[in-house]
């Protein structure tokens, strides 16, 4: 097991020392997982979903639930070197720090555009968060001599979501690739435009999946076919359940408990579907993150790890927030 000063040094990203770790330092890509937590459940534990590829010294942040901001800065990464985000889809666990990670890149000076990519209504939640942060602008313009505005440099580009893979960036150092998965059923679909996306980031030494919220997913298995890294959101159904019940009892959920366990359980992956998706895509690895209950009930990661097992021989790792790979 090495440092994560060693790392993060190799990338030129900073000299912080973070518990866990993993892998050779030799790799240009790693996978720092930010937050590992599942569903809109923040604690103390784990952070809201997000996860940060950092190829050849670029980062490249992937959700940005709340904590994001937080936990760019304990990783040793800059938020203001943070110029591509990539949204699954615009559940508030996935987006709730962008408003926040926007107008601190703002306010400390970025002068590059930082594109946030995602489905349909990526580009509207943009510039909602530059309008939520309009007085800032506004006040700090007028006092500071400020010259950039926001709307100037975020922006949203919204991607078509498709059963096969579109090509969503390129350039010398990765190719992004994204398809449509099952995290939205077809009866719900069909009164909205939402979509929710997995993607794949193919560098020249690493190729990593990140699933997003989904069910089982045909479209993610052929886009994850090969590659090194699948990074699976993972539930423990039983244990959960347990939890559930325990939050429904305290006052969570008070509109519709068992609606939204209803969709709880047919929209997100199951630790057996997890495995199932990382054997039919032959990949290498398969990282259980998005956990749940994650912070919400104290499992130990065989109990995330043995249903899995079932079903892939690969190597399987059990996310935790700040865990590079």
């Amino acid at each position: 097991m090495i440092n994560r000063r060693s790392l993060l040094q190799a990338a030129g990203l900073g000299t912080v020392l973070a518990p866990w770790t993993t892998h050779g330092a030799e790799a240009t890509t790693q996978l720092i997982l930010l937050g590992t937590q599942g569903g809109p459940n923040f604690n103390l534990q784990r952070g809201e979903t997000a996860s940060l590829l950092v190829i050849n010294g670029e980062p490249y942040l992937i959700d940005c639930g709340y904590g994001t901001l937080r936990a760019l800065l304990q990783s040793g990464v800059s938020y203001l070197d943070v110029g591509h985000i990539f949204l699954t889809h615009l559940h508030d666990d996935h987006n709730a720090d962008l408003p926040a990670l926007l107008s601190h890149q703002w306010t400390q000076g970025r002068v590059l555009p930082t594109t946030v990519y995602g489905p349909y209504g990526t580009d509207t939640l943009v510039q909602a968060a530059n309008l939520y942060n309009q007085a800032n602008t506004d006040i700090r313009l007028e006092d500071e001599a400020r010259t950039v505005q926001p709307r100037d440099l975020f922006s949203g580009t919204v991607i078509p979501a498709q059963a096969s893979p579109v090509l969503v960036l390129q350039n010398s150092g990765v190719k992004v690739s994204a398809v449509e998965n099952t995290h939205y059923p077809e009866a719900a679909k069909q009164h909205m435009q939402h979509r929710a996306l997995s993607y794949r980031f193919d560098a020249a030494d690493r190729s990593v999946v990140f699933s997003g919220d989904t069910a089982y997913s045909d479209n993610l298995v052929a886009l994850a076919r090969g590659a090194d890294v699948l990074v699976s959101e993972a539930m423990e159904i039983d244990a959960f359940r347990q939890r559930f019940e325990q939050m429904v009892a305290s006052g969570n959920y008070a509109d519709n408990p068992e609606g939204i366990w209803t969709h709880i359980v047919g929209t997100h992956t199951s630790t057996a579907d997890a495995g199932r998706m990382a054997s039919a895509a032959g990949v290498k690895t398969l990282v259980l993150n998005h956990l749940i209950p994650g912070g919400l009930g104290a499992l130990p990661d065989e109990a995330y790890i043995r249903s899995a097992r079932e079903h892939f021989a690969g190597e399987i790792i059990v996310g935790r927030d700040q865990l590079v790979l």
